[in-house]
C-alpha cells in the first residue's frame, strides 16, 4: 500500500511541477510579447518622431521668407547654424537650368540636387512619339546628404534650400549651390557643364564648417533613382535594367536582375544606375570607402506596372579631409553607347554588357568596329546585311574544313562500321584499330568538331552585340519599325506563355532559315559519326534537332530585338549558301576516297602524339591480359 501511495504521491508531485513550468513558460512568453510590443511602440514613435522633425524642418523654412527675430528663433530651434540659409530669397522652391546641345538639366534650390534630366536627341517608346526620353522628372530621383551638427542635431540636404549662382567660364555653364550656415561658411555643390557633352563636373565641397558639422564620423549619403519605361517592350528594356559599378582600382561588377538583388563593394569610383539604352553614372575620383547597393524589380505585371522598371539605391558615406568636405565628382546622364563611354577613358566601357573573356573581345575588336564603321555611310538595316556577309565570308574557310573533315569521316564509315562489327567483343582492340585507320587515312576525327568550336564565340558574341547596339534604336528596315525591338506584324487578342501576345515576322524567317540548314546538314554528320557503344544515337538526336531548333528560336527571338533576328536569318541564309557551293565545287567523295586510299599506302610517321596514344592502348591492353590471366 505504502508504494502505491508512493507512486500516486510522485504522480501528483509530477503533474504539479509540471503546471508550474507551464505557468512560468506562459508568464514569460506574455512579458516577452509585452516587451516586443513596447519596441514596436517605441520604434514607430522614433519613426513618427524624425517624419514630423522633418515635416517641422519643411514648414519651418517653407513659412519663413521674411527674417524677422520671431521667425529666426523659430528657424534656429529646428536649423541650427543652418537657420542663415532659410533667411536668404533663394529659400523658395525655384531652378535653375543647365543646357547645351545634348541636355537639358534642371536644379532644385531644394536639395541642390538635379530634378529633371532631358536627352534633347532622344524619343520615348518610338521615333513618331512627341515625348524626349527623360531620365530625371517628377520627383523620380533625389541626392541627399544627412548633416550631424555639433548640437545633434540631423539635417538632410534635400529638405534644405541651397543659393543659386550660376557664370559662364570659358564657354562652360557653371552653377554654384550653396547651403549656408553663414555668409562665408556653406556646403557647396559646384556643377560643370561643357558644350556637346553628356557628361558634367560635380564637385562636393565645404567651407568654414568644421565648428558647426560633426567631423568624427563620414556624412552619410543616399542617390536614389526610379527609372522610368523609354521602349515598347517593357519587359526586354527591363531585362537589362541595372546596377553595374567599378571598385578596387578597376575591377567592375553588377548587382543583378531579379525583385530585390543588394551588393557592397569596396573602394568604389563609379555606380551606373543602366535602362538598356540609357544610363546614368555617378563617378568620384577619390573612391568611396564603402558603397552598399540595391535593386528592386518594379514590373511585375508588363501589363499593368508600364511606368517603372527598376528601383535603385545606393548608401555610402563622404569622409572629412582636415574637418572638411572636398570631393571632384561627375554626373553622367546619356545614352549608353559603348563609342561615347569608351572615350571618356573611365572603363564606362564596362557598362555596355559585350560579354566576357573572348565573347567580349570580339564584340570589341570586331563588331563594334566593324558595324560602326558600315552605319556611317549606309542604313542599318542594310548595315546589318553586310555585316553578316563579311562575317560569314571571313569564316567561310573554317566552314570548308567542318565540311571536308565530314566528307572523310563519311568515305570511311564502311571500313570504321567493319572494324567494330569486327571487334566488337573487344573494344580497346576496336579503338586501336579505328585510330590507326585515322592515321593511314591521314583523316582527323577532330577536324570537323575544332572549326564548329571556333564559330561559337562569334555566335554568342552577336546574342550580346545586337541588344546592346543603340545605333540600332528606332531604325526602321522594311516592315520593322524598330531594329531594336520586336517587329510585329500581327497583335494577338491573348498572351502565349514564353511566346507573348504578338507575332513577329523576322524570328519566323530566321527558324525557317536554320530548319533548312539542319536538314541539309544532318544527314552528312550523322553518316560522317559511326555509332560509338554506350554512345546515344547520334541520329535520333539530330532528327530532333532539327524539329526543336527552329521551334526554341521562334520562341526566344519573338520579343527580341528585330535586328538580331535579321542577322540570324541572313546568317543561315548565307551558310546554307556556301555549304552548296562548297559541296557543289569543291567537294568530291570519289577523289576524297582516291586521295584517302593513296594515303594508306605512303609510309606514315607517327607523331608524339599518335606515339603517346599508342603506347597507353598498348599497356592498357596488356593489363587487361595480365588481369584475365590472374582469373
Amino acid at each position: 500500500m505504502e508504494n502505491k501511495k508512493f507512486d500516486f504521491n510522485s504522480i501528483i508531485g509530477f503533474a504539479l511541477i509540471f503546471v508550474i513550468i507551464l505557468w512560468m513558460m506562459y508568464n514569460n512568453r506574455e512579458q516577452e510579447l509585452k516587451d516586443q510590443a513596447k519596441a514596436k511602440t517605441e520604434q514607430a514613435a522614433q519613426q513618427k518622431a524624425k517624419k514630423e522633425t522633418t515635416k517641422e524642418v519643411a514648414k519651418t523654412i517653407t513659412d519663413t521668407a521674411v527674417a524677422d527675430s520671431v521667425k529666426i528663433q523659430k528657424l534656429e530651434g529646428v536649423l541650427g547654424s543652418f537657420a542663415y540659409s532659410a533667411t536668404l530669397p533663394s529659400a523658395q522652391e525655384n531652378v535653375t537650368v543647365l543646357e547645351n546641345e545634348l541636355i537639358k538639366l534642371t536644379i532644385a534650390n531644394k536639395g541642390g540636387y538635379i530634378a529633371e534630366a532631358t536627352l534633347k536627341n532622344y524619343k520615348k517608346f518610338d521615333k513618331n512619339s512627341k515625348e524626349l526620353v527623360e531620365l530625371i522628372k517628377n520627383n523620380n530621383a533625389y541626392f541627399n546628404l544627412q548633416l550631424q551638427t555639433k548640437d545633434n542635431r540631423i539635417l538632410n540636404t534635400k529638405d534644405l534650400f541651397f543659393e543659386p549662382t550660376l557664370t559662364k567660364v570659358d564657354g562652360n555653364q557653371v552653377l554654384s549651390m550653396k547651403l549656408k550656415s553663414s555668409a562665408n561658411s556653406y556646403l557647396e555643390y559646384q556643377y560643370v557643364l561643357k558644350p556637346n557633352d553628356y557628361m558634367l563636373d560635380f564637385d562636393i565641397r565645404s567651407q568654414g564648417l568644421k565648428t558647426v558639422l560633426n567631423t568624427s564620423k563620414p556624412v552619410d549619403f543616399q542617390w536614389d533613382l526610379k527609372t522610368y519605361r523609354n521602349e515598347k517592350s517593357i519587359s526586354y528594356e527591363n531585362r537589362y535594367a541595372e546596377i553595374v559599378f567599378e571598385y578596387e582600382d578597376g575591377k567592375d561588377d553588377y548587382v543583378g536582375q531579379g525583385k530585390d538583388k543588394e551588393e557592397t563593394a569596396e573602394k568604389v569610383t563609379y555606380i551606373a544606375y543602366k535602362q538598356h539604352f540609357f544610363t546614368s553614372i555617378l563617378l568620384t575620383q577619390k573612391p568611396l570607402e564603402s558603397a552598399k547597393m540595391k535593386s528592386h524589380d518594379l514590373v511585375n505585371d508588363e501589363k499593368v506596372d508600364t511606368t517603372f522598371t527598376k528601383d535603385f539605391k545606393t548608401a555610402s558615406a563622404l569622409a572629412f579631409t582636415n574637418g572638411e568636405l572636398d570631393y571632384k565628382m561627375n554626373w553622367y546622364y546619356g545614352p549608353a553607347d559603348y563609342r561615347i563611354l569608351d572615350k571618356y577613358d573611365r572603363n564606362l566601357d564596362e557598362i555596355i554588357p559585350l560579354g566576357w573573356g573572348i565573347f567580349g573581345w570580339i564584340n570589341k575588336f570586331i563588331f563594334v568596329p566593324l558595324f560602326g564603321l558600315l552605319s556611317s555611310f549606309m542604313g542599318l538595316g542594310i548595315a546589318i546585311i553586310i555585316f553578316t556577309i563579311l562575317i560569314k565570308i571571313a569564316m567561310s574557310p573554317i566552314t570548308f574544313k567542318s565540311f571536308l573533315s565530314q566528307a572523310k569521316m563519311k568515305v570511311l564509315r564502311p571500313e570504321i562500321m567493319e572494324i567494330g562489327e569486327k571487334f566488337k567483343k573487344d573494344p580497346m582492340k576496336k579503338q586501336q584499330e579505328t585510330m590507326s585507320l585515322y592515321n593511314k587515312a591521314g583523316v582527323n576525327p577532330m577536324a570537323g568538331c575544332i572549326p564548329a568550336l571556333i564559330q561559337i564565340p562569334f555566335m554568342y558574341a552577336s546574342f550580346q552585340f545586337f541588344p546592346s547596339a543603340i545605333e540600332l534604336r528606332q531604325k526602321g528596315f522594311l516592315w520593322a519599325d524598330d531594329l531594336s525591338s520586336f517587329d510585329e506584324i500581327v497583335k494577338l487578342p491573348f498572351h502565349i506563355p514564353v511566346y507573348g501576345d504578338h507575332i513577329s515576322l523576322f524570328p519566323i524567317l530566321a527558324s525557317i532559315a536554320i530548319f533548312f540548314y539542319m536538314k541539309m546538314t544532318s544527314g552528312d554528320q550523322v553518316m560522317a559519326q559511326p555509332p560509338q557503344d554506350g554512345m546515344p544515337d547520334m541520329g535520333k538526336i539530330m532528327k530532333i534537332m532539327i524539329y526543336l531548333s527552329p521551334i526554341m528560336m521562334l520562341l526566344f527571338f519573338n520579343n527580341y530585338g528585330s535586328g538580331l533576328s535579321l542577322y540570324n536569318f541572313i546568317s543561315n541564309l548565307i551558310t546554307i549558301g556556301i555549304m552548296l557551293v562548297i559541296k557543289k565545287y569543291f567537294i568530291d567523295s570519289d577523289k576524297i576516297h582516291a586521295q584517302i586510299q593513296e594515303n594508306k599506302s605512303k609510309p606514315k610517321t607517327e607523331s608524339k602524339f599518335q606515339r603517346k596514344m599508342r603506347e597507353m592502348m598498348e599497356q592498357a591492353e596488356e593489363q587487361k591480359k595480365l588481369q584475365g590471366k590472374k582469373k
